[in-house]
């Protein structure tokens, strides 16, 4: 479970720079240029930085999402180990005499 509070807070960090990326790049659409025109591709470059840091996101949640799964699985892995270990075998006890 140690790892579930690291991996929240690297979505959450993600997303909160995503939510104050997203204000500077809308005001720098809304620059001038020298001649006092607005930038015509401007609005383009700013939606194609939201859509890759979208894209970053997506991919840094799928990865937590996967570590999670990894991590349940190696717990399980684990418990399964120490569940064997300490289950009574009595073949293994009639082989050494223990018992008849």
């Amino acid at each position: 479970m140690n790892g579930s509070g690291t991996g929240n807070r690297c979505v959450q960090f993600l997303l909160l720079l995503l939510l104050l990326t997203i204000p500077l790049l809308f005001d720098s659409v809304r620059a001038k240029d020298d001649d006092g025109s607005n930038k015509a591709g401007g609005s383009s470059v700013a939606l194609k930085v939201v859509i890759v840091l979208l894209g970053v996101a997506a991919v840094a949640g799928f990865g937590v999402f996967l570590f999670r799964i990894w991590q349940r699985k190696k717990r399980e892995e684990q418990h399964a180990r120490l569940l064997k270990l300490f289950e009574d075998d009595d073949e293994l006890e009639v082989e050494l005499g223990i018992r008849d």
